[in-house]
């Protein structure tokens, strides 16, 4: 540990120059060696921290929903250069390169945390070793030494000896209680972001082989958070704990707002929006109008829920627009398209034409309203019917169907018939 503390050196000075001038601020309030004052202290430095890190975690969350997005794709390369893993590593590049995607970028904010974390740590571990650090001098270093959280010192460990932890002005039991407490914290923090994100945010319309990774690492880290935990001084829990719930936060926030497409919490989340925006008849919120203009312009890619909401501001006599705006439509019946996709405010519903009959059709009536009315065959003047040739008179007895006598053809010569045998 001594030399990944040497690597991060740089940075523990302005680490421990924040945790000063936070513990200035809380040690007016609470007294200088109080354990509020500089537990205070680690929680302001953890806020600050992910501050920053909110531009990195918007790239993590679209970096992560592109890779959701390739893996049929990556999965199709493995499978068709399974023998050449050279030709394969080649062709994932490539991919990469097209879409614009970082399989990296998902990692960003815990790589750039990872610099603060080391820095924090070898700043606690001075106070416990009673060195000075940094910013820290002796008079700070005696007030951190003397600071308790629920009675556990800040740089006491669930490791510690009872002697080393009687050094610091506690008892060994309380160190381990607090210790113990704070690492079933951090890991349940942790195992219930990551199973939010399983089973709320992850599209379940494409089975690939990211869920199971995700499903690993849902079990994975919890456990790798109890066995570290127990090595971690007491200000360091208080740090990766602090962390946790802030991630766990941040993350129940983008579910709620910004789902991705095709989970459950985005049919949860439109589910929402239709009943927002058929109330007051527009998209308010800029946010609204974006995903209204992201669900407009897939057209014919729209998943299931997509179709949905569509569908549902269709019935309640509204339209999307193509700039995420949604304005009733006036004068005519809303309709969807085969697609999806709601038809141009102003053009008429297309009416199938009803089915007439058999003697309708061959009178040649009724008309469709709007055509034409043409003279009827019994109206028509006999000769003004070009090349109609004359009937023929009717012989007298006749009727208007002659029917021909049996064994006899109707036409031509009759054939004669054949003598009986007696």
């Amino acid at each position: 540990m001594d030399t990944i503390a040497s690597l991060f050196s740089f940075i523990t000075t302005p680490v421990s120059w924040v945790i000063v001038q936070f513990h200035k601020v809380y040690g007016a309030l609470f007294g200088d060696d109080s354990g509020w004052a500089w537990g205070l202290s680690i929680v302001s430095l953890v806020i600050l921290i992910r501050i920053c890190l909110i531009p990195l975690f918007v790239k993590q969350i679209k970096a992560t929903r592109a890779m959701q997005t390739l893996q049929p794709e990556m999965k199709k390369i493995q499978e068709r250069y399974k023998n050449d893993k050279q030709r394969q590593s080649e062709e994932m590049m490539k991919l990469y390169k097209e879409t614009g995607t970082n399989p990296l970028s998902s990692c960003l904010p815990i790589l750039a945390q990872s610099p603060f974390f080391f820095a924090l740590y070898h700043v606690l571990n001075s106070i416990a070793t009673g060195k000075t650090i940094g910013v820290i001098d002796e008079q700070l270093l005696g007030s951190a030494r003397q600071a308790h959280i629920f009675g556990a010192p800040l740089a006491a460990k669930f490791t510690d000896s009872s002697s080393k932890v009687a050094e610091l002005g506690a008892s060994l039991t309380d160190v381990r209680v607090i210790t113990a407490v704070m690492i079933v914290l951090m890991s349940a923090s942790q195992f219930y972001t990551q199973r939010q994100l399983m089973t709320k945010n992850v599209d379940t319309t494409v089975k690939t082989p990211f869920m199971q990774q995700q499903k690993m690492l849902m079990y994975i880290f919890p456990i790798m958070f109890a066995v570290f935990g127990i090595n971690f001084p007491v200000g360091v829990l208080v740090y990766w704990l602090t962390t946790n719930v802030w991630t766990m936060g941040q993350q129940m926030y983008v579910i709620h707002n910004n789902p991705t497409p095709g989970s459950k919490a985005q049919a949860a989340y439109l589910e929402r929006l239709t009943k927002h925006v058929t109330h007051h008849g527009k998209a308010r919120r800029r946010s609204e109008r974006a995903i209204v203009k992201a669900i407009v312009a897939k057209g014919r890619d729209r998943n299931e829920y997509e179709r949905k909401f569509i569908n549902g501001l269709t019935k309640a006599g509204l339209a999307a627009q193509a700039d995420g705006s949604v304005v009733k439509s006036e004068g005519t019946v809303a309709t969807v398209t085969e697609d999806g996709t709601p038809a141009t405010a102003g053009t008429p519903k297309r009416q199938q034409p009803k089915r007439q009959s058999k003697s309708q059709r061959q009178s040649g009536g009724p008309k469709q309203a709007g055509e034409p009315t043409s003279l009827k065959k019994s109206d028509e003047p006999e000769d003004a019917k070009p090349g109609a040739a004359k009937k023929a008179p009717q012989k007298p007895g006749g009727g208007t169907r002659s029917k021909a006598q049996s064994g006899q053809r109707k036409g031509g010569p009759q054939r004669p018939k054949s003598p009986s045998k007696k």
